[in-house]
């Protein structure tokens, strides 16, 4: 039995909140400098010179690379055989969050209620997702999501009839209708099966994916590659002003779904497409 305290959660949080806020992950810097060289309209190579430009500014003069820092989504995946000390794990999720926050400098987005919207001056609440896993250890996974791409995303309820072609078009249909509201190029996380939730859920986790890695299901990473080429041939490019990159990366997990349905989601991501993960 491994015990972890709340506290070292929380100092883990924090500075994971910073971190991501103002450093590009490695397997999207790599994107991006494929992306640059991929890239055939000028206009689209200059908006790509331009954001790596950005990223530049943001890590060598501790500027966050986007105003919006995002709601903070956090992944938990705690260990059979670890011992949480110290008070309640969401509290402590939520107190690292509002102390990255804080002292990171960062925007604070979340409202108290859908409908009244008062902004609760410190990002929280998070919103938090456990998995119980084998093991003794804690992993955690943040992704701040920012919302100009988060509203562009979607849940088609398919039948099954529609099959795969049904699943292409969902996509694709999700893609050009965020256009250039999702800060292209856009990293596109696809969820298939499930129900209208765990759909969701894929979709979301699937952002935080190493961009760099396949999927393990055969046909699964052969639609990633499709469709990854689909979009990039819409022509929405860099910025929503034109060009071959339209995305990155289409990252997608499935799960046993019911008998009578097929439901796909597709959350999309901006160009930064933020994640973290560490180990306790």
């Amino acid at each position: 039995m491994k015990t972890i305290h709340t506290q070292d959660i929380s100092r883990e949080i924090r500075e994971m909140c910073i971190e991501v806020n103002h450093i590009l992950s490695e397997d999207m810097r790599s994107c991006m400098k494929q992306a640059r060289e991929k890239e055939e309209s000028s206009v689209g190579k200059q908006i790509l010179e331009q954001l790596e430009e950005n990223l530049k500014i943001a890590e060598t003069d501790w500027i966050p690379v986007c105003q919006d820092t995002g709601m903070a989504v956090v992944f938990l995946k705690v260990g059979q055989e670890v011992h949480i000390v110290g008070g309640s794990l969401s509290d402590a999720v939520n107190q690292g969050v509002r102390d990255g926050y804080r002292d990171g400098f960062l925007r604070k987005s979340v409202v108290e209620d859908p409908i009244y919207r008062e902004n609760t001056k410190d990002n929280t609440p998070a919103v938090i997702h456990y998995e119980i896993v084998e093991g003794d250890q804690l992993e955690i996974t943040l992704a701040p999501k920012g919302f100009g791409s988060e509203n562009m995303s979607r849940v088609f309820m398919l039948k099954p009839a529609d099959g795969i072609e049904g699943v292409k078009e969902a996509i694709l249909t999700a893609v050009k209708d965020a256009g250039p509201n999702a800060c292209p190029p856009m990293v596109i996380g696809v969820g298939i099966g499930g129900t209208f939730e765990k759909c969701t859920l894929m979709a979301k986790h699937a952002l935080t994916r190493n961009l760099k890695e396949s999927s393990d299901v055969p046909y699964v990473r052969e639609l990633e590659k499709e469709m990854l080429e689909k979009i990039n041939n819409l022509g929405i490019g860099p910025g929503g002003l034109g060009g071959r990159i339209t995305a990155y990366a289409v990252n997608i997990e499935t799960y046993p779904t019911h008998i009578a349905g097929l439901p796909v989601a597709v959350n999309i991501c901006c160009h930064v497409n933020r994640h973290i993960a560490r180990i306790l």
